[in-house]
């Protein structure tokens, strides 16, 4: 399958100064806490992961939509992919520094989350029996 079937931008040879400013806070946030991507990364940030163990790990993701979220992360900085030139060839997923310095920032939003799951939790028991 080409990249230009996936719905991948093609990377630009050099770098348009008046470019760099496109990648928006909002298209940050939107890509990492996209549906299958923390999921991805949380594994990754474990050490070297191939394809198959990452298929299995997240549950529910289709073979295209890991295919295209590997390589959405990729492209974005957040994971390095290594090819080994064997027979068949293997592959093999890791988190960059900069998915390690994320990760950081996730385990402070799990805090929240755990810290916060029992008030969300009656604050929706409460909003559904009023309306």
């Amino acid at each position: 399958m080409s990249q230009g079937n996936i719905g991948v931008p093609v990377q630009v040879a050099e770098i348009d100064p008046e470019k760099l400013d496109v990648c928006t806070v909002l298209e940050v946030i939107n890509r990492i806490s996209g549906k299958w991507a923390i999921g991805i990364l949380l594994e990754a940030i474990r050490g070297p992961v191939r394809f198959t163990e990452l298929e299995r790990a997240v549950e529910g993701i289709s073979r295209r939509m890991l295919t295209l979220t590997l390589r959405n992360l990729e492209r974005d900085g957040l994971l390095v992919r290594t090819i080994y030139p064997t027979v068949p060839p293997r592959v093999e997923y890791e988190a960059t520094a900069m998915a390690k310095e994320l990760y950081q920032s996730l385990n402070g939003l799990l805090g929240w989350a755990e810290q916060h799951r029992d008030d969300i939790a009656a604050a929706r028991v409460a909003y559904d029996a009023a309306g």
